[in-house]
């Protein structure tokens, strides 16, 4: 193989793996603020271990996961979009 096809092809591999770290699945998403739930739950003034903590968790979690859900539902709406719709950009 030529110099300039081999460098070329490293340039390639090189770009393809520093962008694939940009992309995780299953992240937080934003609206949450990435907050810790035990530090958010305390300052509210829950005690560890007290019912008004143990439901502040679980409502964080709960909020969570529908912003997951919601995300997840963007994302396969716009894909069913983009196959039915193959003529618009």
């Amino acid at each position: 193989m030529p110099l300039a096809t081999t460098s070329r092809l490293l340039i390639a591999v090189a770009l393809a793996i520093a962008l694939s770290a940009c992309s995780a699945r299953y992240q937080t998403p934003t609206a949450m603020g990435g907050d810790d739930d035990d530090a958010v739950c305390q300052s509210r003034g829950y005690a560890q271990g007290s019912p008004e903590y143990v439901a502040c968790r679980k409502d964080r979690d709960v909020q969570r996961s529908a912003a997951t859900a919601r995300a997840d539902r963007r994302q396969r709406d716009l894909g069913e979009y983009m196959l039915n719709h193959p003529d618009r950009p």
